[in-house]
């Protein structure tokens, strides 16, 4: 019988002197590269009526927003000292180094740039939405992807054939990889998903509301077999309701009203 297989990588990628390159920051600087690469693609194809440089800015502005997003969420939902930093060490907020950001803050930090952006070019947000949505599946693989490899995250004890070893785990039980699971489902699943129905002008909302759909989903079911994150637990009893699947449940709602909008909505036509 084959021995589980043990998730053991450096989490440095490389060093440059005394700067340490870290996988999970070359996944952040991949992710936004290949939405770069791909955001350009569907706009050389009339998705968007804009320029590259106001594309540019657009991809620029998300790229803060999952950043500061990110991180204010993570620091106010699940910084294992509570919100007292905010009085007593307020600095801690910019210790990003230290880890720590949450994708449902990230997702609201894009959706705030993506609103400044589009009053900004006289567009509409889900036009500006619709356009991103397809592109952020890319970053969520890759995020998962650095989680893997820094071996956190990590899934429940299972005795299923490819459960894994997670020595930064309090045991050395076999686990579920819940981040090759993420990254399957809301990275390559979700990419593409939505990436063929994007391949063709659809109504206001559809996009955007697939997106909502698919990610609440799928969080919300990975999260059976994830351990919760130590300083929060579960939220009702021992093992009912993690802060993600609470977090997700609202996703899952606005995409089902977004797609009933988008039956009545119009369809963007393919500029020139």
């Amino acid at each position: 019988m084959s021995q589980p297989y043990v998730v053991d990588f450096d989490p440095v990628a490389f060093q440059l002197g005394p700067v340490q390159v870290h996988w999970y920051g070359l996944m952040y600087l991949l992710g936004f590269f290949f939405v770069a690469v791909l955001g350009e693609y569907r706009r050389r194809r009339g998705r968007l009526p804009v320029t590259r440089d106001a594309l540019g800015d657009l991809l620029f502005y998300g790229m803060l927003g999952v950043i500061a997003g990110g991180r204010v969420w993570y620091m106010l939902f699940y910084y294992e000292g509570g919100i007292g930093w905010i009085w007593h060490d307020p600095l801690v907020l910019f210790k990003v180094w230290d880890g720590g950001m949450s994708f449902h803050g990230g997702l609201l930090g894009v959706l705030a740039a993506g609103w400044w952006w589009s009053r900004r070019n006289a567009l509409h947000f889900f036009d500006t939405i619709d356009f991103v949505a397809p592109l952020v599946p890319i970053g969520l693989g890759l995020g998962r992807l650095g989680n893997f490899i820094n071996g956190e995250l990590w899934g429940k004890p299972s005795d299923a054939s490819w459960a894994m070893i997670f020595p930064q785990a309090p045991d050395r039980l076999p686990r579920h990889p819940s981040q090759l699971y993420e990254m399957l489902l809301e990275g390559v699943v979700m990419f593409v998903v939505l990436w063929l129905v994007s391949l063709k002008p659809r109504p206001r909302y559809l996009v955007s509301g697939l997106f909502a759909l698919l990610y609440g989903g799928f969080r919300f079911a990975v999260e059976f077999v994830r351990v919760p994150d130590p300083q929060l637990g579960y939220l009702f009893g021992t093992q009912w309701v993690t802060m993600g699947q609470m977090q997700s449940l609202p996703l899952i709602a606005i995409g089902l009203v977004l797609l009933a909008m988008s039956r009545r909505a119009p369809t963007l036509p393919l500029a020139a």
